[in-house]
């Protein structure tokens, strides 16, 4: 199963958050603090905290933007990944990914089940690659945030984390970009 190497440094990652919400202001998002707290308690760094309303071009934009910032190595959305129509983050999403992380949503779901039951269906949580970033969009509750990370992110951007990790291979996610 999957350990912790304590031979290996612990190597930090830049982590931007961007909350999806029409109604949510920083004092009361709830779900991006909880990963904000999260963040730092692993010893990450956060790069940037926005919230954007639920409008598919806004969120992908905002993805694009910390995308091309080279002081961001991995973006983290909660919010709009329901099923109501104004849940587009998902698709906002997959307007920039170059790559999807399939298994991801397929993890997420596993550790929902544990949770929350079969009310884990509704969930859309997706992940991918953008230009050398790691995207992940995680529902828009506090619990879903916290078992994300808990159970998913925590140990995946973890450089020490056996048998593998996504630090480990960021340095080559963008590598198609340096081919001559």
């Amino acid at each position: 199963m999957s350990r912790i190497d304590e031979s290996k440094d612990f190597v930090p990652v830049r982590i931007a958050v961007l909350t999806v919400s029409d109604t949510r202001q920083l004092a009361d998002d709830k779900s991006g603090q909880t990963l904000v707290d999260r963040i730092a308690q692993a010893g990450h760094v956060l790069a940037d905290r926005k919230i954007v309303a639920d409008e598919r071009d806004q969120i992908a934009q905002q993805l694009r933007d910390w995308c091309a910032d080279e002081a961001v190595d991995v973006i983290i959305s909660t919010g709009g990944t329901g099923l109501t129509g104004r849940d587009v983050t998902v698709e906002a999403h997959r307007d920039v990914y170059e790559k999807e992380i399939d298994a991801f949503g397929t993890i997420f779901t596993i550790v929902s089940m544990q949770k929350i039951g079969t009310s884990a269906v509704q969930s859309r949580a997706t992940a991918g690659v953008a230009h050398g970033t790691y995207l992940f969009a995680l529902p828009g509750s506090p619990g879903a945030c916290k078992d994300a990370w808990d159970e998913i992110l925590l140990k995946q951007l973890d450089y020490r984390h056996r048998p593998c990790n996504f630090v480990e291979i960021m340095p080559r996610l963008d590598e198609h970009l340096r081919r001559k």
